[in-house]
């Protein structure tokens, strides 16, 4: 079973992400022009574009638990996840800069003062230096620094779901289920993360 779906994957080329990225943006604006996104269409257009932005991102960190876990050869698929969630996280940064807030001075009034947001404001600057790699090019001049600057994916994914538990008001279970994934999908690559040698222990040690 596990091989027909690798051989179904590899027959899907990863363009077809970047293809049918824009369709939700479109279907999400086209909502908002005929009042399907409620009272606050600029809020709730918002809302969307990031969340879809962070289970985007969260996707493609999974890629390499299910190769290792399950036999899922997704690894393809990674790159196009991570720009398309940078896609998402920026548009939804660009309703918030534009559409919402508007004035200069508040906008940098809320970055500084408001958790939430200097919190998301900070994922998406570290996301900058993974979106401007992410291309053959980098990996083939930067090395192996390349590997270990795009280990950042995993505190901007804890970050971005942070965000979205300090914005909700009152106790929601939905950001909570995020940043549990998050710190999972961190504890799962932690041998990763940590790449120093660990010191021998008990007999290895003592000889």
């Amino acid at each position: 079973m596990r091989d027909r779906i690798n051989t179904a994957l590899r027959r899907i080329p990863a363009w077809v992400i970047y293809v049918m990225a824009p369709l939700p943006v479109v279907w999400l604006v086209w909502q908002g022009f005929i009042g399907g996104l409620g009272v606050e269409p600029i809020r709730a257009l918002e809302h969307e574009l990031g969340e879809i932005g962070l289970q985007l991102l969260l996707a493609g960190l999974c890629v390499t638990p299910l190769r290792r876990y399950l036999g899922l050869n997704l690894l393809k698929f990674r790159r196009a996840l991570g720009l398309v969630a940078f896609f998402y996280i920026t548009l939804h940064l660009l309703v918030w800069l534009v559409l919402d807030v508007q004035i200069p001075a508040q906008i940098w009034a809320d970055i500084v003062k408001r958790p939430y947001i200097t919190v998301g404001m900070l994922a998406f600057v570290l996301m900058v230096p993974l979106a401007l790699t992410s291309n053959n090019a980098s990996v083939r001049r930067l090395g192996a620094r390349w590997r270990r600057l795009h280990w950042l994916t995993y505190p901007v994914a804890v970050l971005g779901a942070l965000h979205f538990v300090l914005l909700a008001k009152g106790f929601q279970i939905e950001p909570l289920i995020y940043l549990t994934l998050a710190l999972l999908l961190v504890a799962l690559r932690g041998r990763a993360l940590w790449p120093w040698p660990v010191k021998p222990r008990g007999r290895a040690q003592a000889s």
